[in-house]
């Protein structure tokens, strides 16, 4: 009942002309961006950071979080007519989407993607709602040694998810945890890797780490690979509404990609790509047509479009009840918080009530506007695949700098932001994670603080992360998430050997 409530005052407070402004600028920008190859939601939130400082902080995230619902959505136009996803959690949309768009049906493939997005985005909003509250009530009884173990498993599990191999993930975790070492130290007040730069004595900025390795190392990567010969859009031909037959194969793919992407999203090393598999090898199996996958099925569409944008969702619940950001977005997304001192956890649901029941609220608003803007004006969305490279990521990359200025206006920060970017694309060029460089910053001295106030209570004894249940759980999930690929990779060596 309380959560009833408390999302009827959330929608009181969403439905403001300011909040309604700010969500549908957030929806538009994001399947914009969606669209748009090469440029996803964790760099758009990133690029705008340092612009919206000083905006309203309801009204900034509720924004960034239609951001990246629309940015999900928007990502399955060009998988379908391009055969170019817009995300890589659109990979497998481009499967059995673009041979649709061939046979000269991209009407109804980018409709089930459309109108599954929304049932899949509706169901999993629900179960953000009605999950965070219990969520929470299990998280205010953590202790130091509980959040540190907790940071453990988000460290461990997003360095082996994000990157072709576990040494490249913690390589970069390790640089972020670097960086968040910068600064006054928070228990001891004593300066800390600030080499005599009056600047670093209030750490890194995450919003300058975010835009230099998204925005700048993303524009210096697509320069650097010379595109040359671009694969045109297909047209949209025939009907673009779907038929009976085809709301018929779509309805339960749809549902259950929803029950696939939602959990696996919340998971520690959840993300979109990963449920977006599950639930296209599912409906191949279950399907009753099966000489049509690799032909053009629209269940191989309807049920991986649920499952990533259910696994947006997801992605909110331990972000928003930990402060665990599981993908790269909502590591971003988490800066964004913390931009404005809001730090997501359990207390956030105490302190800032008013604010995360109007962001929950306006999910709901922005899926209506994403239906509504995705299904009439795809025309529009295929035009921005017009826009000169060169033009789009020149633009990026000085509206980047021009943010990063105005929001801190020093020579030190603008180097800074040269260095991250240009650490950016030699981290794309050599296939080192981004990720967790960005959660290594904001979480590692949180980890920090956690771990030295557990050891001050045991004076000195490190046994007491060992001594708890909880903890020693988590710090045994954490070792089995980083052993586990080791393993597996020197048995099928083995296997092969033997072959």
């Amino acid at each position: 009942m309380d959560v009833l409530l408390n999302l009827f005052a959330g929608f009181a407070s969403a439905l403001t002309v300011s909040n309604l402004i700010f969500a549908a600028v957030g929806v538009f920008i994001g399947t914009a961006v969606g669209v748009l190859p090469g440029i996803g939601p964790a760099l758009t939130v990133a690029l705008l950071l340092p612009v919206t400082f000083k905006l309203d902080p309801g009204g900034s995230l509720i924004m960034f979080a239609g951001i990246y619902y629309g940015g999900m959505y928007g990502g399955s136009t060009t998988a379908i007519l391009l055969n170019t996803p817009g995300e890589a959690a659109s990979v497998v949309t481009a499967l059995e989407g673009n041979k649709m768009a061939r046979a000269g049906r991209g009407g109804p493939a980018l409709a089930t993607a459309a109108i599954g997005s929304f049932v899949a985005a509706l169901v999993a909003t629900f179960g953000l709602a009605f999950l965070s509250p219990i969520v929470v009530q299990i998280a205010v009884r953590f202790g130091p040694w509980d959040y540190f173990g907790l940071m453990l498993i988000a460290f461990v599990t997003v360095s082996a998810t994000f990157g072709s191999s576990p040494l490249r993930g913690l390589t970069s975790l390790a640089f972020g945890l670097w960086l968040g070492l910068v600064g006054i130290d928070q228990l001891t007040g004593q300066a800390r890797l600030t080499f005599g730069v009056p600047q670093l004595l209030d750490g890194i900025e995450v919003t300058t780490l975010a835009v230099g390795l998204f925005a700048i190392g993303e524009a210096l990567h697509v320069a650097g690979r010379h595109l040359r010969n671009p694969e045109k859009p297909i047209p949209v031909k025939g009907s673009p509404w779907m038929t009976k037959e085809d709301w018929r194969r779509s309805f339960f793919p749809w549902l259950r990609g929803t029950l696939i992407g939602f959990p696996i999203g919340g998971l520690p090393a959840g993300g979109a790509e990963v449920p977006t598999f599950l639930s296209y090898n599912l409906e191949r199996r279950l399907s009753k047509h099966q000489d049509e996958f690799g032909k053009g099925a629209i269940e191989g569409v309807a049920g991986p479009e649920a499952a990533n944008n259910a696994s947006a969702a997801g992605t909110l619940v331990p972000l928003l009840t930990l402060g665990l950001p599981t993908s790269a977005t909502a590591a971003v997304m988490l800066a964004g918080f913390q931009q404005y001192n809001i730090q997501p956890g359990p207390l956030l649901f105490v302190q800032h009530a008013d604010l995360v029941w109007a962001l929950i609220a306006s999910l709901f608003i922005a899926n209506v506007m994403l239906l509504v803007l995705n299904l009439p004006l795809v025309g529009l969305w295929v035009r921005l695949l017009a826009i000169p490279l060169p033009w789009l990521y020149g633009g990026i990359m000085l509206f980047a700098a021009m943010g990063t200025v105005a929001a801190n206006p020093s020579v030190v920060e603008l180097l800074m932001l040269v260095g991250f970017g240009t650490l950016g694309f030699l981290m794309r060029k050599f296939d080192y994670p981004i990720a967790p460089a960005i959660v290594g910053l904001i979480l590692g001295p949180m980890a920090d603080s956690q771990l030295r106030r557990a050891l001050q209570m045991s004076q000195g004894d490190p046994m007491i992360l060992l001594q708890h249940p909880s903890s020693a759980v988590m710090i045994g999930l954490a070792t089995l998430a980083l052993v586990a690929p080791l393993i597996f990779k020197g048995l099928s060596k083995m296997q092969s050997d033997e072959d």
